[in-house]
């Protein structure tokens, strides 16, 4: 296991070692990179030129007199003046010219890497396992989606680049400080294990507390998810104070985690003010004394001043910057803990595309289980020959929707074999499988957008007469070119602007149009009135004449049309026969 990062250095180390996870994604913006590292050197370079100008205006104010270059030439106290006046203005406009395009070429690299880091986690999220997301919470994978990268993107810009260039800064200035005066320098250079005792000290507690604000706010967020997605339950059992009460606990919680860091990061940055006003003082004094001893000049010692406030403003963005980058740190956890799972059903070396399904489907020996020493199914042996109609009945919890779960490779048996015509699903790729698979739920989920769009997920090159067709099999044509805008009709989250009816006839368009081989209707009449339910059985029983289908129920009147009914309890097959004899 990982360990997390304690302190800010551990933080940056940590940070870096995310950095190494996304290495492939940020190939592509080597140029940039190149470009503001080029930048950052042209930078710091005029940082360093920056103070001498003015050293050369307060030696020549201060002795009244010109400058005496090494090829004889003299020039006076005016042109002194002038040129370094002018010398100032190009330095600094130099300067502010290669921040810009530093900051361009960083913010630029690190926006296109965090989108494809983005793109990437949620293409990931949807490769992994059912038994992944049966147990992830909803609103913490969003959060690691959005917030935490996001957070990333933040922080690389306003924390990441001002460390890299003063930092860079710092080694610069410390090196010509060194060779201006290496006794002065020393004493400036002794506040800085000071500053780290200190750092350290606070650091680990900001980066803990951003740890924990990180993981409630992760919580929250599967909360408010778990109760807006469920809002009609809410409301029909009058839940909206209790879910009010737990919310506003946990807000609580991740408010003040938010404050404590934020006290201890300010805490840290007002020490390390005084640290700094401590230091310089102090170089003022000595550097004074050199002055008087005739070691330094005037301009020399401004020139040292100037660096020493340069100098020490890493040591101020180390303090300002610790409970931003202590909470990026956590984020980038979070976010390589996702690409780092890894899919339990996935496509083997040797999986190969599968060919048209006649539908012939055997369970061989089949033992499943969610949890480790828990089996869901016992050694289940079923056989179901093409075009046959089978109802899987049973108590709830006996193991049947697991069964259509195997026949979609939503898992994959822990021992024993799932097999269409001959092949073990597990030789053939997901993919391929999936497409000659149709799934009708009792719960029939419709994403926020257009009718013909939502019966297109079941074939995503469909043609409009594709889908028409479909729609007219499932008995939802009529009704859908009753609404204002027909096909093109957008539909509310989870299809709420539609009666259950209507939903479980276009799920049944969308299962339609795909032209599946093996169809599954899992508890697909349940819920409905007597009228809807007359209908949508007359659309399912269109969409699986002459197919391979298993009828998942728990009420036999469902069963009333299956050529058999296979009853399951407690995960064993305990009985195979015909309706009439049930």
């Amino acid at each position: 296991m990982s360990t997390r990062p304690t302190t800010l250095l551990e933080a940056l180390s940590k940070l870096r070692a995310s950095g190494r996870r996304f290495a492939p994604q940020l190939k592509p913006e080597r140029k940039l990179i190149v470009g503001g590292l080029v930048a950052l050197v042209a930078e710091v370079i005029m940082r360093l030129l920056e103070p001498w100008p003015l050293k050369f205006v307060i030696d020549g104010v201060i002795t009244r007199t010109g400058l005496d270059l090494e090829s004889g030439v003299t020039l006076d106290l005016q042109t002194v003046l002038v040129l370094s006046c002018v010398a100032l203005l190009s330095i600094v406009g130099l300067r502010a010219l290669s921040a810009y395009l530093m900051t361009l070429c960083f913010a630029l690299a690190g926006n296109r890497l965090l989108t494809r880091v983005r793109a990437d986690l949620y293409a990931h999220l949807q490769r992994l396992s059912m038994g992944f997301h049966d147990q992830a919470g909803t609103g913490d994978l969003v959060q690691r989606v959005t917030a935490d990268v996001g957070r990333l993107k933040e922080v690389a810009v306003t924390a990441g680049l001002p460390l890299l260039g003063n930092s860079a800064t710092l080694l610069g200035m410390v090196v010509v400080i060194a060779v201006l005066d290496w006794q002065l320098a020393l004493v400036m250079l002794l506040a800085f294990p000071v500053f780290l005792l200190t750092g350290l000290r606070l650091g680990r507690r900001i980066t803990t507390v951003s740890r924990a604000q990180r993981r409630a706010e992760g919580a929250l967020a599967s909360l408010a998810t778990e109760t807006l997605s469920s809002m009609r339950v809410v409301q029909s059992y009058s839940l909206e104070e209790q879910m009010q009460r737990q919310f506003a606990s946990s807000n609580t919680k991740t408010l003040k985690d938010g404050v404590k860091a934020k006290r201890l990061a300010a805490g840290l940055e007002r020490k390390t003010d005084v640290l700094v006003g401590l230091a310089t003082a102090v170089v003022l004094y000595v550097g004074a004394q050199r002055v008087l001893a005739g070691a330094l000049t005037p301009g020399e010692l401004v020139v040292f001043l100037t660096y020493l406030k340069a100098a020490f403003k890493p040591m101020r963005d180390a303090a300002k910057y610790t409970g931003r980058i202590s909470s990026a740190a956590a984020s980038a956890e979070r976010i390589v803990a996702i690409l780092d799972t890894h899919p339990e059903v996935r496509d083997a070396s040797w999986s190969r595309p599968a060919r048209r399904f006649l539908g012939d489907v055997r369970f061989e020996n089949v033992w499943l289980s969610y949890q480790p020493g828990c089996p869901v199914l016992h050694g289940v042996d079923l056989h179901i020959r093409a075009g046959e109609r089978v109802a899987i009945a049973g108590p709830s919890g006996s193991g049947k929707s697991t069964i259509a779960m195997l026949l979609s490779r939503l898992r994959d048996p822990d021992e024993g074999q799932v097999r269409i015509d001959g092949h073990d699903l597990r030789d053939l790729t997901m993919a391929s499988v999936r497409r000659q698979v149709a799934v009708v739920l009792q719960e029939s989920v419709l994403f926020a957008t257009s009718i013909a769009e939502n019966i297109a997920h079941g074939l995503p090159e469909a043609t409009d007469e594709q889908i028409a067709t479909a729609a007219r099999l499932a008995g939802a044509h009529e009704f859908i070119t009753a609404l204002p805008r027909g096909y093109d009709t957008v539909v509310g989250e989870r299809g709420a602007t539609l009666s259950g009816g209507q939903r479980q006839r276009i799920a049944i368009a969308r299962a339609a149009v795909r032209d599946a081989r093996v169809i599954v209707l899992d508890e697909a009449m349940t819920g409905l009135d007597i009228d809807t339910e007359r209908e949508v059985a007359a659309a399912l029983d269109r969409l699986t004449r002459d197919r391979t289908t298993l009828v998942i129920t728990h009420d036999l009147d469902a069963a009333a049309t299956a050529d058999r009914v296979v009853w399951i309890e407690a995960g064993r097959v305990v009985g195979i026969d015909s309706p009439a004899e049930r």
